[in-house]
């Protein structure tokens, strides 16, 4: 059964997402790393949609607490098991992130989220976001496709990645597996969210926040946009 919505998706197991462990491993890695660099010293954070963030660790080494949000079940399930042993890091649902107390973080990272949210959807996050924020903290947000992004360049900078990292086979056999799998016919029926930097930058100004894009995006993909705002 095809799934019904991209939460069904990633809550599913199965080998489109990843082609294999080490991706999986060396993708969450490099986010982890891109983003410790902006992490304040003993900072509270907020990983929003996180995935399954294998390396949420080193976030945590940095930060004072970390929080991951995410709205797959059973992938917060495998975050429990992963990390609960961590006292600094907390597994967090959706609606729990939601109801946080005001000023309650330093830095926010929404990565690789908004492309799934309806525009809507997006806006009612920067509103949380902004309720959540310390005055002056930091949002990332992160992997902004642009409209002119198209597969081929995704396709090329996953490529590049793996031959970077040691899983160019896998990586193939992967790209095989999209175009006969349930994912195209999802991006076909729910589409995905793209913004240019004018209209993202926009976007967060209207929700309170002074803005901009940053010089490289957090992760491989490196033809998507990463904006980093502060509460006005």
């Amino acid at each position: 059964m095809a799934p019904r919505d991209w939460i069904s998706f990633y809550n599913a197991k199965h080998s489109l997402i990843y082609v294999n462990d080490r991706h999986r491993d060396v993708h969450y890695r490099t986010i982890a790393q891109d983003v410790s660099e902006y992490v304040p010293d003993g900072g509270n954070v907020m990983d929003y949609g996180c995935g399954e963030a294998t390396s949420a660790d080193l976030v945590a080494e940095r930060a004072g607490h970390l929080s991951l949000v995410e709205a797959a079940s059973n992938v917060r399930d495998s975050l429990t098991q992963r990390f609960g042993h961590n006292p600094k890091i907390s597994v967090l649902a959706p609606e729990e992130a939601a109801v946080k107390p005001e000023a309650s973080f330093d830095l926010i990272v929404l990565h690789s989220v908004a492309q799934y949210l309806k525009e809507a959807e997006l806006d009612g996050l920067l509103v949380l976001f902004r309720r959540l924020l310390k005055p002056g903290a930091l949002l990332i947000v992160g992997d902004i496709v642009p409209e002119k992004l198209n597969a081929p360049l995704a396709a090329i900078s996953l490529l590049r990645f793996a031959a970077a990292n040691g899983f160019l086979v896998a990586a193939v056999g992967g790209l095989v597996r999209i175009v006969v799998s349930d994912y195209l016919t999802l991006k076909g029926s729910l589409g995905l969210t793209h913004y240019e930097e004018a209209a993202m930058l926009k976007k967060l100004r209207e929700a309170g926040f002074v803005a901009a894009r940053a010089e490289t995006n957090i992760g491989h993909n490196r033809w998507r946009m990463t904006f980093l705002a502060r509460r006005a």
